[in-house]
């Protein structure tokens, strides 16, 4: 009977070569992940990768099949069902189950389960593919095919031992092709932040470009460091191809074209600068970010090139504040979470500390601060509320001694973690960002770095220099970057630690984007997790924030666009019109009209529905004003009103205000995403053990067979109970891990490891000399190896390493004891002595 290893070499290999699989179509026992991180105290841990034993490729780009086998002594059935869960992971069409003699397929394409004698060709395989793909909407590609190749089947870019994609980017690449083969017009991508979306799109363009499918891209995204991150990093391998679209600046001789909303939008000999384009110049628009972007100038873009290919990459899933996005290009062609992320490896798990104040926890009463002898400034047509909250310090009012203590408590925490780990504070305003970074550039001066904390914020002159310098992780300096919303999205620092929060946050979608900033994991800092440091009660955002929002969103227009509304602008009070007012009209997912108001505070939309439309006014030194109406033929012209602008009130500042921490809480995530306290999660850990051993005696039974104890504390760590953790948390690194959970579940004695061990020598001299007096030495020896590091050191594997060297190893071992059977008797009866069991 062959073993699984012999069963592929002899019998599985044979069978795919015969069906024309050669060997460049053969990737053996792959890692698609990278197993998951978790931590124990401070320590990450990974969890076993998934792989496959066999993937079958079309071509190098293109997996089409997975293949699990199994020994002779199964069934070609008993690995169907982990061939289909690899299958849909990997978005291919078939999976097969075999052990050498019979195989079982199970094709998605028709959803049908047969049992074969020999493997499919690749031909055949990709015939089937194609023919469940739809003819009509695969016709262009058909055509390409003969002429040039399939973009499906192009070749990746990949360099010499560079970076190779990923499996879900993988998968990624291949949908958002297919949606294009398929006359998709409108495409989006969503992909937590750190998972690669730039790279996804740049082998999407790749693949397309190179086998001649289509020819000129646009690259759009909303931050000039994003745009050129596309442009210098991942488009790279385009060369002289490529080339940037700036204000004044309208090139049309490349075929890959970088630019920002902002220069496309700009104005040029009276047109907008994506107006000399002709409509049809571009074959597909990215638009990087599209959920921040909202209804707003890419609309535009995208319906003046309505003929091109659009598409989307957002972080986020369907939210509240990003609705819209999902309406203009609805649903995802793929998604891939940060908790699918986290889960495969490729993304770092967090540590959650939250903390509050008394006054963040429990407000600010002015009356009551004053009379414990707080000295307050109210500037002059300031009115002072009795009672302020956390959502309005350094907003409406300045309470120095707050700044203080956070960053106090900031500067120990870093103490503890690492003073020189990177760190990222987002803070409520700019002057707030720069008064927390002379904190702690103070607190930490001693370390010899000018520029240990600095401010990112677009008003400082060299910002973008100052970035480059943080997120060079070889580079010391700087260590702390300060910032307000600079960093929120698209900037790429792996080495970053610590996700300070010192800012309230309304949104999921934005408390999400700045999460992501702390995501990637940087092998090259030894960065495997990092820390979310919580001072405004922010993640309380992490509740449900993978799940999708429930609902439709809004309403795409349909009908016909033919009626028009007229208005005038005026001043609140004296009526005067109002020139050169922005008038936008939301009238649809990402469908505006905008107009201008001419001298006399005129405007006019045209091309309105017969639905409701949001209108969004504003004026420079004027409050915003938004208005939702019903547009309706014939109707007299909208009067709409603006309030001038008070003039910028000075906030209210408190000094010699008691602020201490309060309350201080580490909160720990599940598996099944429960977020705990440390009280919490030793309940919750007590409660896992008693699930699976109901009495001491039954947790005793377990832990002196290995299989069962390897099995029992694999449950538990599933469950995210670990040992190691609860150590930590109760105090006692030192305990037996049996001891641990012992006392935990059933209030037992603690004994330590040493303890344990000095009772067997004071105890059971008879078992320790029953063997003779050389294999006395080997168990005193595994004893001292039990002492240091438990129960998992008493194996026969430990035979292969000090200080059994001097007693000729594992052969030398077993000479002592006369043969092997009387060596595993005795490693069966010293865990038996540990535990004090009778025989």
């Amino acid at each position: 009977m062959l073993n699984e290893s012999d069963t592929r070499a002899k019998l599985i290999d044979p069978k795919l070569h015969r069906a024309g699989w050669e060997e460049e179509r053969i990737l053996r026992e792959i890692d698609i992940t990278q197993g998951q991180i978790y931590l124990v105290g401070e320590e990450p841990k990974r969890r076993e990768k998934r792989r496959p034993d066999y993937i079958l490729l079309y071509k190098p780009s293109f997996p089409i099949a997975v293949v699990e086998a199994k020994d002779e002594s199964h069934s070609p059935l008993a690995g169907l069902q982990r061939a289909k869960e690899y299958a849909d992971v990997l978005d291919v069409q078939f999976a097969y189950s075999t052990n050498g003699h019979g195989i079982e397929e199970f094709d998605f394409t028709t959803n049908k389960q047969t049992a074969l004698s020999q493997f499919p060709s690749p031909d055949e395989l990709w015939r089937r593919y194609w023919v469940s793909k739809s003819p009509s909407g695969h016709k262009k590609a058909a055509e390409a095919k003969d002429l040039f190749g399939n973009p499906l089947l192009y070749p990746y870019y990949l360099e010499p031992g560079g970076k190779v994609p990923r499996y879900y980017q993988d998968v990624a690449i291949k949908r958002v092709i297919e949606a294009i083969l398929d006359h998709k017009k409108r495409v989006l991508l969503t992909m937590a932040t750190g998972t690669g979306k730039t790279y996804v799109a740049f082998q999407v363009v790749w693949k397309l470009v190179k086998s001649r499918y289509l020819r000129r891209v646009l690259y759009i995204a909303d931050r000039v460091f994003l745009r050129d991150q596309a442009h210098n990093a991942e488009f790279y391998p385009f060369g002289d191809a490529r080339k940037y679209i700036e204000e004044g600046k309208a090139p049309q001789t490349r075929d890959i074209y970088f630019s920002i909303y902002q220069a496309l939008y700009s104005e040029r000999g009276g047109k907008r600068l994506y107006q000399e384009y002709p409509p049809d110049f571009f074959d597909l628009i990215i638009i990087d970010e599209c959920h921040r972007s909202g209804f707003g100038t890419w609309h535009e873009i995208l319906k003046h090139f309505k003929s091109a290919i659009h598409l989307g990459m957002t972080a986020t899933p369907k939210r509240t504040d990003n609705i819209n996005t999902y309406g203009y290009f609805k649903k995802p062609v793929y998604s891939y979470s940060f908790g699918q992320g986290v889960s495969d490896g490729f993304l770092a798990p967090f540590q959650l500390f939250r903390i509050f104040t008394n006054i963040d926890k429990d407000g600010l009463h002015l009356r009551e601060a004053i009379y414990q002898g707080a000295q307050i400034y109210i500037p002059e047509e300031t009115e002072p509320r009795e009672f302020y909250t956390m959502q309005d310090f350094e907003r409406e009012i300045v309470v120095p001694n707050r700044t203080k203590t956070l960053c106090d408590h900031l500067a120990q925490l870093f103490k503890t973690f690492s003073p020189t780990q990177r760190s990222i504070i987002y803070c409520a305003t700019i002057d707030h960002a720069a008064e927390v970074a002379k904190e702690l550039q103070n607190h930490f001066s001693h370390l010899g770095y000018p520029d240990y904390a600095v401010r990112i914020v677009a008003e400082e002159p060299d910002v973008d220099k100052i970035y480059e310098q943080f997120r060079d992780s070889e580079k010391p300096a700087p260590v702390v970057a300060t910032t307000v919303d600079l960093l929120t999205t698209g900037v790429d620092i792996p080495s970053v630690h610590n996700i300070v929060l010192l800012k309230p946050i309304a949104s999921k979608v934005v408390f999400k984007q700045i999460i992501g900033r702390g995501s990637r994991v940087d092998p090259l800092t030894g960065k495997y997790f990092f820390r979310i440091i919580d001072y405004v009660n922010a993640t309380r955002l992490l509740d449900g924030w993978e799940e999708p929002l429930e609902g439709k969103p809004g309403k795409i227009i349909e009908g016909p666009l033919d009626l028009s509304l007229q208005g005038m602008v005026v001043e609140y009070e004296v009526m005067t019109p109002i020139p050169n007012v922005k008038v936008i009209a939301e009238i649809g997912p990402n469908m505006q009209r905008r107009v201008r108001t001419n001298k006399e505070g005129e405007f006019t939309l045209t091309k309105l529905p017969h639905s409701p439309i949001t209108l969004f006014v504003s004026a420079k030194g004027f409050r915003n004003r938004k208005l939702t109406i019903i547009p309706e033929a014939d109707s007299p012209p909208l009067i709409i009103e603006l309030k001038r602008e008070a003039p910028k009130a000075e906030k209210i500042v408190i000094h010699n205000v008691e602020v201490h921490i309060e309350e201080e809480t580490r909160l720990v995530y599940t598996s099944d995403g429960k977020k705990l306290t440390e009280a919490e999660y030793i309940e919750y850990s007590k409660k896992g053990v008693i699930q699976r051993a109901a009495s001491l005696e039954d947790l005793k039974v377990i832990w002196l067979e290995r299989e069962s104890r390897h099995s029992f504390l694999q449950e538990l760590r599933n469950e995210s109970i670990y040992p190691e953790l609860l150590a930590l948390f109760l105090k006692m690194p030192d305990v037996d891990t049996f001891d641990l959970l012992a006392h935990l579940a059933f209030s037992a004695p603690i004994l330590s490891r040493e303890q344990r061990a000095q009772r067997v020598l004071n105890l059971h001299q008879s078992f320790l000399n029953a063997f003779g007096s050389d294999a006395r030495e080997v168990l005193l020896a595994l004893l001292e190896k039990y002492r240091v590091g438990g129960i998992e050191e008493i194996r026969a594997e430990v035979f292969r390493i000090p200080p059994f060297d001097r007693m000729g190893y594992g052969p030398g071992v077993i000479r002592r004891f006369g043969d092997p059977a009387r060596l595993s008797l005795a490693l069966g009866e010293l865990p038996k002595r540990i535990y004090e069991i009778s025989q």
